[in-house]
């Protein structure tokens, strides 16, 4: 007699009818299936995280709690994720491995585990993790603009946001996010409106997806500076409401819909293994997933002593952080023209991130005091280009190095130079004719 069987989490309303006929199943042994009842998302977890091998998870369509990240951590843990109802959603495309109508029968539920699922013998502690598929479409740029307070990163993330919109290239698709625990750019872009923004985009995926229309319709236009704006949280209290995989999901859809996306985010990226604390990482997770993913990382900081410190400080938590030297591009904000100031400042910043290590840093970049910037902030009136030019010219340099553009497709014809294909007579590389 086989030892194998599925062990089946159940999470669903007491009352629900397909959750008494499963553990009839069970109990009868007509069902070559384990099943335990969970009455909350906190035990399903738990029991995921725990030693004992899990083969599936049923989920009720309708029980609060059911998303994208509780689908996540099941997939993590090696178990499929089959979600039973009759929701119109599509709970496969977030990451469910199938989906069974309310009224089920016992066939039915036994070969959709033998497809999706692996039985598990009792001297089994944990099924093998399944590597999902990864999807190698199109992104666009992601630039994490950060920095300690007061340096003025805001300031900088939105000259950056103005001068990659004026390139023809990105047509228009930049989009400027606040991702800040304290987000400021509703009020420095004086909008009159608190939603939508962040929180809206987060939980639109944390049971949905919505196509590149759907996640430009929760940003505003800024006309004037040519970019769009995705406002922040409301509260700084709000972090709570941000789910970490439904977050990566809502990052990676901005980068599929726009061209450039430019990121105002906090310095602080401690997590767990820092301090010990999974709050303070579910807190983080904002400035935490964008610098990961990041193709370059802009950190502001000011000149004089407690501004180089503060910016090689943050520059460190980066690179402890796990993101690579190459994509941090160090700007000093604020500084005078005198070219022995920024050469003393570029000298003292290299002296101070000199590790000895094989970390490659970008020389500094300098942007010159403004006067009479704050009027023209709060009228969301165009930057001066003085500010937009020197680090938008620069990043759009190291971008083209790293990134590759995305191709431009025109019905208009091109003009061919005579002999730019080639002629019939010239010979292939195997030594034949064309």
């Amino acid at each position: 007699m086989s030892t194998e069987r599925f062990v089946v989490l159940g999470l669903a309303h007491v009352r629900a009818g397909w959750f008494v006929e499963v553990s009839r199943w069970s109990t009868s042994g007509v069902a070559p299936i384990e099943f335990v009842k969970c009455v909350s998302v906190d035990e399903v977890r738990g029991r995921l995280a725990g030693a004992r091998a899990v083969s599936a998870v049923l989920l009720d369509a309708q029980r609060t709690g059911v998303d994208r990240d509780l689908l996540a951590a099941a997939g993590d843990a090696g178990a499929a994720v089959i979600v039973i109802g009759d929701d119109r959603r599509d709970w496969i495309a977030l990451g469910a491995a199938a989906q069974l109508p309310s009224q089920f029968s016992r066939r039915e539920l036994v070969d959709t585990l033998t497809a999706c699922a692996s039985p598990i013998s009792r001297t089994d502690l944990r099924v093998e993790h399944r590597a999902e598929a990864v999807d190698v479409g199109w992104r666009g740029s992601l630039i994490a603009v950060t920095g300690p307070g007061g340096a003025g990163a805001s300031t900088v993330a939105m000259a950056l946001a103005q001068s990659l919109a004026g390139d023809a290239r990105n047509l228009g698709l930049v989009l400027l996010a606040d991702l800040a625990l304290d987000a400021d750019l509703a009020m420095l872009h004086d909008a009159r409106d608190v939603v939508p923004g962040v929180q809206e985009m987060v939980e639109a995926f944390r049971s949905g997806t919505l196509d590149p229309e759907g996640v430009r319709a929760l940003t505003f236009s800024v006309v004037d500076r040519g970019y769009h704006l995705l406002l922040g949280l409301r509260n700084h209290r709000d972090w709570t409401a941000i789910r970490p995989r439904a977050f990566d999901v809502a990052l990676d859809a901005l980068r599929r819909t726009f061209r450039v996306v430019v990121a105002d985010v906090d310095h602080d990226v401690e997590g767990h293994e820092r301090t010990g604390s999974l709050e303070v990482e579910d807190r983080n997770v904002l400035a935490r997933t964008t610098a990961t993913s990041a193709d370059l990382v802009v950190v502001v900081g000011q000149p004089g002593t407690k501004g180089l410190h503060s910016l090689v400080r943050c520059v460190h938590r980066l690179i402890e952080h796990g993101v690579d030297g190459e994509r941090i591009v160090p700007v000093f904000n604020r500084v005078g023209h005198t070219v022995r100031h920024r050469a003393e400042l570029s000298r003292a910043f290299a002296q101070l991130t000199d590790t000895g290590q094989d970390v490659a840093l970008a020389s500094p970049l300098f942007i010159p005091e403004r006067r009479g910037l704050d009027s023209l902030i709060t009228q969301a009136a165009p930057l001066p280009r003085a500010l937009t030019r020197p680090v938008g010219v620069a990043i759009s340099a190291l971008l083209d190095r790293r990134v590759p553009k995305a191709p431009v497709w025109s019905d208009a014809p091109e003009r061919i130079a005579v002999g730019s294909l080639g002629t019939r007579f010239e010979a292939a590389e195997d030594g034949s004719a064309w």
